[in-house]
């Protein structure tokens, strides 16, 4: 099973990792194209690319002159300790037990506007470019047509014919892997809370319950579709009656 999942503007590059394994993202030299890029683009061009304060923009700015290879444990740290979002407190990677990590590493893969791909123990550098911006490089006009299908060519490298594939990541990020290119079904599991007399995504609860379904497969070594249906956590159930083809529904 692999499990894909969205990235989070949250970061935390100042905490220390309790692990010395690391591995190097598989599209860095993609990553440098686009920071070369990035690196080009003035506090005010990324306010107004990225809709974000100018104070988030200074703070971009910097990261992207400060971005540098060769990644080391010195200048980088692992993905899935740096994301802090709401998937990520949901997986609570540092409650995970050791033997756990090389599991995490093998099923889990991180969508991201930069880095393309990544595995969790990926050393990544402080960054923020979401996978709709509409960044023009070189003779691509947007992030979608710069990754095309090298996404999804590196997923089906690594996926059985038999091997299910999980999307845990919002809509802005799967549509980085056209499901024509892919070579297995994507299943989606989809969270909705009862309110105001009717089952609905709210969002907040739908981040933390995405990671909460990461840390559920890799804790019990779920493989199938009836195990990923046993999902329980935070009062979650399955709904067979809401759930529609490859999309699983589970409600609370």
């Amino acid at each position: 099973m692999k499990i894909i999942i969205s990235p989070a503007k949250s970061l935390d590059f100042e905490s220390k990792v309790p692990t010395e394994l690391y591995t190097q993202p598989r599209f860095l030299d993609k990553s440098e194209k686009l920071n070369k890029k990035l690196k080009t683009l003035s506090k005010n061009k990324l306010s107004d690319l990225m809709k974000i304060s100018a104070d988030l923009s200074a703070l971009n700015y910097d990261r992207n002159q400060n971005w540098e290879t060769p990644f080391t444990t010195e200048n980088a740290k692992q993905a899935i300790y740096s994301f802090t979002g709401a998937v990520f407190q949901g997986i609570d990677v540092n409650s995970l037990s050791e033997d756990k990590i090389p599991v995490l590493q093998d099923k889990l893969r991180i969508l991201s506007g930069l880095y393309g791909l990544l595995k969790p123990l990926d050393l990544i550098q402080p960054y923020r470019l979401e996978m709709g911006t509409r960044l023009k490089v070189g003779k691509t006009e947007n992030l979608y047509k710069f990754w095309d299908n090298d996404l999804a060519n590196s997923l089906n490298e690594e996926l059985k014919d038999d091997e299910l594939l999980v999307n845990l990541a919002s809509t802005e990020y799967f549509k980085a892997l056209p499901k024509k290119t892919l070579k297995v079904p994507m299943i989606t599991p989809v969270f909705k809370d009862f309110k105001n007399g009717e089952y609905k995504t709210i969002m907040t609860y739908a981040k933390m319950a995405r990671g909460y379904m990461v840390r559920y497969i890799i804790d019990n070594n779920v493989e199938t579709i009836e195990d990923l249906k046993g999902f329980n956590i935070e009062n979650y159930r399955f709904s067979e009656e809401l759930s529609s083809g490859n999309d699983l529904v589970f409600t609370r």
